[in-house]
């Protein structure tokens, strides 16, 4: 049927009793249905509106109105549309279209609504299952959203889409033995697909599987050979092997396919500092301001200060650019920028503010979100001081404590909360920040330190946050004195670590917070650690006061735990003969 025809369809239509006719309606919808099929919109649209000049309630050309506004971007014309379809009749098809309209003009929370209500009708609806699911995942909904798209999964093993969506789920949730099956799943029933080679070993690789994972990658690799992050990825597995010769030919193969690869320039800067070949390394890192990783770091006009000399007279903006230990680590450096005569203002995480105000060298410490920084000249990142100063293994400034002492007020209340100092006190910490990439391989669960609690010890609580277990066993257990109500700020952290013999610590502020004020502490770290703590040493050239317990190949925290309770036995025993001297020799024998 031309154009001229349906016109006169429809003025014979409206001439009828009524105006209406069911069939020049159909006729009209269908013809409408094939117009957009084909890409004739307009055509489309007149088809829509002769019928709906017929019969204003129809849903299917309302319905079908929506679409074509949708087709065109006009999605808030779409969502009026479709709603007066829906309201005409309730259908699934429409409250689905209805959704997307909704999400695409951006009203996810409204768009979530109706594809539920498209499940409510429709259960096996594939489509709103994968919709909702996609939604709950963007707005970080991790749970609900795997809730809904584990259905779909099953349903259709192999949709790439599902996959993909469930896969982001569970390693956000940390649920790496489901990523592996899924994947493993997807790669029976898609063996050329990369991805689910690649997604499969880095659940492996997070498992702490490594010698699992490599073949996985190695499979990704042959199926594409130039796949950047399998290639990254493997080249991270075998710095966790200690097979460093392969990672850096790894690294090097990635910079030939894409020389421009931040992600192999990084790794390889971090694999060269934990081998202690800092040259090479510190330049390395200057990666990091290629990538969007350093997105909180202030854009300032002013020029970066790269170390040169000639900076008497200049105010120079340190800032912090990393985590809160990387603040404390390289906060050591802010005394030897003020020594070449420059004026330093110090910009740090609001949390270490109050700690480092009155660092020595810094005239100024401001937060680092202050809008309204005070003059200056020139910036420098806090993590680019040591390349500055051309920090070399022997040249570390490792002389400690380098922060100032806490005020002696805080001290006394910490002393006087703590009670009777007659035996040895040790604080723990178990766990750092769980958004950590590397948190998995850093903290352990508080149920691992038990084996110490039986020492004729005092046991001090220094985990601020703890995680719902580790909250249960702090709640049973009555012999670890926990008083971190108290720890406002790091300031009140330093004052309780002055009261202590010794802190025992996972990787995390707490280490070079003790480290910095020179207090004994020791450090339980992975197989391979952060580059800070370097390979096969137990002390540390940044923190002299430190003993850096170490797991083995087995990779496992019983043994060194083992050590580390062996250790405290006999300081305990040191500490007890010490106590028992003190008090023979304060109570002499009377002469026979």
């Amino acid at each position: 049927m031309n154009r001229r025809e349906r016109r006169a369809a429809a003025r014979k239509s409206s001439a009828k009793p009524g105006g209406r006719s069911t069939e020049t309606l159909d006729v009209l919808y269908q013809t409408a249905v094939g117009h957009r099929g084909a890409g004739r919109s307009l055509d489309a649209q007149l088809s829509c509106q002769h019928a709906l000049q017929i019969d204003g309630t129809h849903a299917d050309s309302l319905h079908l109105m929506g679409l074509l506004l949708c087709d065109a971007g006009q999605y808030d014309h779409a969502v009026q549309w479709i709603a007066r379809a829906v309201k005409q009749t309730i259908k699934p098809e429409y409250l689905f279209s209805l959704g997307q309209a909704l999400r695409q003009h951006g009203r996810r929370d409204e768009a979530l609504l109706a594809f539920r209500h498209v499940l409510n009708l429709e259960p096996a609806h594939w489509d709103a299952a994968q919709e909702s699911g996609g939604l709950l995942h963007e707005s970080g909904r991790l749970q609900e959203a795997l809730d809904v798209l584990k259905p779909c999964l099953e349903a259709r093993p192999d949709h790439v889409r599902t996959v993909v969506a469930c896969t982001e789920c569970m390693l956000s949730l940390r649920q790496f033995e489901e990523v592996v099956a899924i994947n493993q799943r997807a790669h029976v029933l898609d063996p050329g697909n990369a991805d689910r080679c690649n997604s499969v070993a880095v659940a492996l690789q997070l498992l702490g599987r490594q010698d699992e994972a490599l073949p996985w990658f190695d499979r990704a690799i042959a199926l594409q050979p130039d796949f950047i992050d399998a290639l990254n990825n493997k080249a991270v597995a075998l710095s966790n092997l200690r097979r460093f010769e392969e990672a850096c030919a790894t690294y090097d193969r990635v910079k030939v396919i894409d020389p421009g690869n931040v992600g192999a320039e990084w790794n390889l800067a971090l694999l060269q500092m934990l081998t202690g070949n800092f040259e090479a390394g510190w330049a390395g890192r200057e990666a990091y301001w290629k990538t969007d990783r350093h997105s909180t770091y202030p854009k300032f006009s002013q020029p970066r200060w790269f170390g040169e000399a000639g900076i008497e007279g200049k105010t120079i903006l340190v800032c912090a650019d990393e985590g809160l230990g990387d603040t404390i680590q390289f906060a050591r450096y802010v005394p030897l920028v003020a020594s070449r005569g420059a004026r330093v203002i110090l910009a740090v995480e609001e949390a270490a503010r109050a700690l480092l105000s009155e660092l020595p060298g810094a005239s100024q410490c401001v937060r680092k979100s202050a809008n309204d920084l005070p003059a200056f000249d020139m910036h420098c990142p806090m993590s680019g001081l040591p390349s500055a100063f051309g920090t070399r293994l022997d040249t570390i400034p490792s002389e400690v404590p380098y922060l100032p002492a806490p005020p002696q007020h805080l001290v006394q209340a910490w002393s006087h909360r703590l009670g009777p100092h007659d035996k040895l006190r040790v604080g723990l910490v178990w766990s750092g920040n769980p958004q950590h990439g590397n948190d998995h391989n850093r903290s352990i669960p508080l149920r691992a330190l038990l084996p110490l609690l039986d020492l004729d010890a005092t046991f001090v609580s220094l985990q601020k946050d703890p995680r719902p277990a580790d909250r249960e066993v702090l709640t049973q257990r009555g012999d670890i004195v926990d008083l971190t109500a108290h720890l406002t700020d790091f300031v009140e952290t330093a004052a309780l670590i002055g009261c202590l013999d010794l802190v025992i610590t996972v990787d995390t502020s707490v280490a070079h917070l003790a480290g910095a004020l020179g207090r004994p502490t020791w450090i339980l770290l992975p197989y391979t650690p952060d580059y800070r703590w370097l390979l096969d040493r137990d002390d540390s050239p940044w923190y002299p006061t430190m003993r850096l317990f170490r797991q083995s190949e087995t990779r496992e925290y019983t043994s060194v735990l083992d050590r580390v309770r062996s250790e405290l036995k006999g300081l305990i025993s040191a500490r007890q003969l010490e106590n028992w001297r003190e008090r023979r020799d304060s109570n002499p024998r009377p002469p026979p």
